[in-house]
């Protein structure tokens, strides 16, 4: 088997094709795409390529992709569509038979490929730099900025034998809120429906102010996510937990997407540092924020390759890992 092949691109705005310069038949080939900021030109990289590799008649192909894109869209949401399970329909047709990933943002999603996932973990190399970097770690607390993150804080929390703590309720003006239509009155009565029936009306959703739930007063907060890329969110949780007491914060995530304006931002609000780690680039805004921190996961990535090359288990690189993390 073998673990690379020599690939030329020749990429422009008029031309985007892939030519294997190497005999590629019968044999197990790993891509490795990371996703940079031109999420698209990313995508239809891997799929050329992929799509090369199995005209060429690779046994096997395996992509390795540390953070998967579009994972966020993975439910129905309004008028919306499943946008990751179309690009998993479109790896599998392009000729993957395989994929190594890291913190998929719904573990579900791994049901909408037809080929194995590897979804491997993050949480053991930040619990790490938390022991390490971290002062005084033993007084911090976890902190969830959403309810449904929750779970994730508490495997945190239960590892780290540290409290709880979750932010409840919603800013005003979110996004969820805006007018789409839905509750707009019809302009033509419906007159196709059974003339006695009567739907019974939807009560509207109340929305509190968002507060938080657990003491953070004199101690780190730790707020914990697999996905940091509009910062807007934290810097509101950071400044509710400063007003409640916690004298330090922190921001511990996977996937540190970090668009737009998020370095400016992280650097005028009360979070003391950024901790994500390298399955994205983010040279760029470490240069425009210093509390940005990175950590290094390409070691389970390429022990993972390793033990697929070989035909080992995988069994060892998800020990110690709970359900909910």
């Amino acid at each position: 088997m073998r673990l690379t092949v020599e690939v030329h691109k020749a990429i422009n705005k008029y031309i985007n094709k892939c030519i294997i310069k190497e005999s590629v038949r019968g044999q197990t080939i790993f891509i490795i795409q990371t996703i940079p900021r031109d999420v698209n030109t990313a995508i239809m990289e891997l799929l050329i390529m992929a799509y090369a590799l199995k005209t060429s008649c690779a046994k096997n192909i395996i992509g390795v992709i540390p953070y998967f894109p579009y994972s966020k869209q993975c439910k129905m949401r309004k008028r919306g569509s499943i946008v990751c399970k179309l690009l998993a329909s479109m790896l599998a047709k392009a000729g993957l038979t395989h994929i190594i990933t890291m913190d998929l943002h719904q573990k579900e999603i791994q049901g909408f490929f037809t080929f194995p996932v590897d979804n491997l973990r993050a949480s053991p190399f930040l619990l790490q730099y938390i022991q390490e970097e971290i002062p005084d770690y033993r007084n911090a607390i976890i902190v969830a900025k959403s309810p449904s993150a929750a779970k994730r804080a508490q495997s945190y929390a239960e590892r780290l034998r540290l409290g709880l703590a979750v932010m409840h309720g919603e800013a005003q003006c979110s996004e969820s809120d805006m007018a789409d239509g839905r509750h707009s009155p019809p302009c033509v009565r419906n007159t196709f429906g059974h003339p006695g029936l009567e739907l019974p009306l939807m009560m509207a959703k109340e929305k509190p102010p968002i507060t938080v739930v657990g003491d953070v007063g004199g101690r780190i907060a730790i707020i914990v996510d697999d996905i940091i890329d509009d910062v807007e969110d934290f810097v509101a949780t950071a400044e509710i937990l400063k007003e409640r007491g916690a004298y330090k914060i922190y921001v511990m995530a996977t996937h540190g997407l970090l668009s737009a304006d998020a370095p400016r931002l992280i650097e005028e609000s009360a979070i003391d540092e950024v901790v994500v780690t390298n399955t994205v680039p983010h040279e760029v805004q470490k240069l425009q924020c210093p509390k940005i921190k990175t950590v290094d996961v390409s070691m389970i990535l390429a022990e993972a390759i390793r033990r697929i090359h070989n035909g080992e288990s995988m069994a060892y690189l998800f020990r110690n890992i709970t359900v909910d993390d």
